[in-house]
């Protein structure tokens, strides 16, 4: 995964024949569940051969709060390393993975925040044409995944994105049973399984295929 000084210049483009894929993963986590799931997309995305920029949304939080709760906090500390995602990032990528966990069935403000400052890209239809992709992690079961997802894919048509989710193709998205996206329960006491890894590593396999098949096509149609 690229650090801030491996970044190219945004404004490098690809040639008609380019088939590699640049993938953003940007995401925010408060006590690292998130964190680790970001990081497991990332690292399938990478075995798939894209080129990934793991990236996390700057937190919003008073450092107050954090402090109160010491796995936030120690996870602030553990990813301090992690850049923190820009605009660039996202014209630089040709397919974006957005992660968070959920907020009352909706998206973190801290990436809501991010996502917002990203008006004046959407005006230029520069956030059009890319595929993006979610994933999401809660508390409890049934405790708002699904319409977490739902609600980051509306943003997403607002772009003129293209949503390529998991769905069920893959056999082992009929055990973990999300097909909107990679999902997690439980907080920083729980561990990812091998069933959220696998479900992690089907997502960005399918992102990966098909970006590289919509920049193949594209590149054809002219």
């Amino acid at each position: 995964m690229t650090q801030p000084s491996d970044r190219p210049d945004s404004s490098t483009a690809t040639g008609p024949g380019d088939r590699s894929v640049r993938l953003a993963v940007i995401y925010y986590s408060s006590t690292g569940t998130i964190t680790e799931l970001a990081k497991a997309v990332a690292d399938a995305a990478e075995k798939a051969g894209a080129e990934v920029r793991l990236r996390k949304a700057a937190e919003l939080a008073p450092q107050a709060a954090i402090e109160s709760n010491p796995a936030w906090a120690e996870n602030v500390r553990a990813t301090a390393g992690i850049a923190e995602a820009t605009p660039d990032d996202m014209v630089w990528a040709d397919a974006v993975i957005f992660g968070s966990p959920t907020r009352y069935g909706n998206i973190a403000s801290q990436l809501k925040q991010f996502i917002d400052t990203l008006g004046g890209l959407w005006q230029q239809g520069r956030l059009a044409d890319k595929v993006y992709s979610g994933f999401t992690a809660s508390a409890t079961k049934h405790g708002g995944q699904e319409t977490t997802l739902l609600a980051l894919y509306t943003t997403i048509h607002h772009f003129g994105g293209i949503v390529v989710t998991p769905g069920y193709t893959d056999p082992s998205k009929f055990a973990d049973g999300n097909p909107y996206g990679t999902s997690h329960v439980g907080g920083p006491e729980t561990p990812l399984d091998d069933e959220v890894r696998t479900a992690a590593g089907v997502q960005a396999r399918r992102v990966v295929k098909y970006t590289r098949a919509l920049k193949a096509g594209l590149s054809e149609a002219g």
